[in-house]
């Protein structure tokens, strides 16, 4: 007969004994068995495995390439296609660790100018809209900001020169959001302080005709006339067809506020603009 402690220790061990056997069957789900190949077999098979848009078990496999084989010319090329295949399924978290791991053991290799610009579009591609944290866009911006100084003349750099430029507009339009916001409770100050910040910091991007009008607003419910109308004389002066140019000048003509007016975002991007000298 057993006895009562002998059945719980049966029944712990038994537990134990299922709980390793679904750690094993999970684990076998998730990562590729260890079974010893040649370098050119793991390798063809990861290539192959991301030709058909399995990027998830190529990584595996690049991976797998420098744990059998460290030392051979294959690992340095599969640390970068493992990265790569990283961020083809969406797992920048994993590409970016793969990337600065990459650029630490082979700062002069001839790819290391892909890894930098691979690694600004991991944070790139992350931007979300303007009503979330903008953290990763900064990032995104320093990342795209070190490939031009580093590689000014590669493709990689004139790709990353676009994207600074709408990388810029995503960090205007998040300050305009938080202007709006302040402008619409009545907290001047607050406003002016954020367009101007649109203005003086982001001349090139498409808010800043905007920005411009809603100082306007802003200066004319201070009583600030004079303030109001330099800034809409330089709303004039560089925008000269703008929408916004029009209520402005009929604000500042009237020293009377818009009724009703919504404030949106201007669609259209412009050209380059001129400097802008306030005051």
């Amino acid at each position: 007969m057993i006895r009562p402690a002998t059945r719980r220790h049966l029944r712990f061990a038994a537990a134990l004994l299922a709980c390793a056997a679904f750690a094993s069957a999970c684990s076998s789900n998730d990562e590729e068995p260890y079974v010893e190949k040649p370098v050119e077999e793991l390798y063809n098979n990861a290539v192959n495995a991301a030709s058909t848009g399995n990027f998830r078990r190529a990584a595996r496999l690049f991976d797998e390439v420098e744990r059998q084989h460290p030392y051979s010319v294959w690992a340095t090329r599969a640390q970068l296609q493992a990265a790569h295949a990283h961020y083809q399924s969406n797992k920048y978290d994993d590409a970016i660790v793969a990337l600065d791991r990459f650029i630490q053991l082979n700062p002069s290799n001839r790819d290391v100018a892909y890894a930098y610009y691979l690694k600004a579009l991991c944070h790139y591609e992350q931007i979300t809209d303007v009503a979330r944290d903008a953290r990763m866009t900064e990032l995104a911006l320093q990342s795209l900001q070190e490939v031009v100084r580093r590689f000014p003349d590669t493709a990689f750099a004139r790709d990353a020169r676009v994207k600074i430029d709408l990388t810029y507009d995503h960090l205007a339009g998040k300050e305009m959001e938080i202007a709006r916001f302040y402008l619409q409770r009545g907290q001047w100050l607050a406003a002016i302080n954020r367009f101007r910040t649109v203005v003086d910091k982001y001349q090139t991007t498409s808010h800043v005709p905007e920005a411009l009008h809603r100082l306007v607003e802003a200066y004319m419910s201070l009583g600030l006339v004079d303030e109001a109308r330099r800034s809409a004389a330089a709303l004039g002066h560089n925008y000269p067809g703008s929408e916004w140019y029009r209520d402005s000048f009929a604000l500042v003509g009237t020293g009377e506020l818009p009724k009703d007016e919504n404030p949106g975002i201007v669609s259209r991007t412009l050209n380059a603009l001129n400097p802008l000298n306030l005051f």
